[in-house]
């Protein structure tokens, strides 16, 4: 079973192209990034997620923070227009997953964490924008439900180069491991299975060897 899966997050036409009011300014920056650290994935035995945000087209699942906004722009991301595609140079194949998102975090309210427990995975990898929101989100959740995180910092970006930097600094104080995608790509043509995700084992290992009671029968 895989131990790693490589998470593409909000690579939508809506938050690249320059004319669009969502977009993020320095998005299209992590693109080739992303480009060939997809391609060394592919060819690797980690399985890929494509994880995109999608409204219903009356607004019936818009965050109530930003629903006036999206009514102003004349409904982003619907499915079926240009906006809520993906680029061509990283659309899904076959045999990749999907995860359809409605607010920050990819594990928020989707089947994301159901799918990647049954697949064994103990690590993901996140690429996509924006650092801040979409990604910082991704990566506290994935903490929280004790996967191990890498986040590339040349395959994610954000508005600008000191936001990125501040939140990439902020993920790395928890325990986020930050690669480049050159990183990355030279793990896995040593390791097709992706970089070490060892820490759940070390820690379970350690507990089990422990003599220390943790649950006293008399608390009180």
């Amino acid at each position: 079973m895989p131990r790693n899966a490589f998470l593409i997050i909000d690579m939508q036409r809506d938050f690249l192209d320059e004319d669009s009011p969502l977009v993020v300014k320095a998005g299209l920056e992590a693109l080739p990034h992303i480009e060939r650290a997809l391609e060394a994935t592919r060819k690797s035995n980690v399985p890929v997620f494509h994880v995109f945000r999608l409204y219903r087209g009356n607004g019936s699942d818009v965050e109530v923070t930003r629903y006036e906004g999206w009514k102003s722009n004349g409904g982003s991301l619907v499915p079926g227009t240009e906006g809520a595609e993906i680029p061509a140079s990283i659309a899904p194949i076959d045999g990749e997953y999907l995860i359809v998102k409605q607010r920050w975090s990819a594990f928020f309210m989707t089947e994301l964490d159901l799918v990647l427990r049954r697949l064994g995975v103990r690590q993901v990898i996140l690429t996509g924008v924006q650092t801040p929101n979409c990604i910082r989100g991704t990566a506290w959740d994935a903490n929280s439900l004790d996967y191990e995180v890498i986040c590339l910092t040349d395959g994610t970006n954000a508005a600008n180069a000191e936001v990125h930097e501040q939140n990439l600094r902020d993920m790395k104080n928890i325990g986020v491991k930050l690669m480049t995608t050159d990183e990355y790509v030279e793990n896995l043509e040593k390791d097709p299975e992706g970089p070490e995700a060892n820490l759940q084992a070390e820690v379970r290992k350690e507990i089990l060897a422990s003599d220390v009671i943790p649950e006293p029968s008399k608390i009180y």
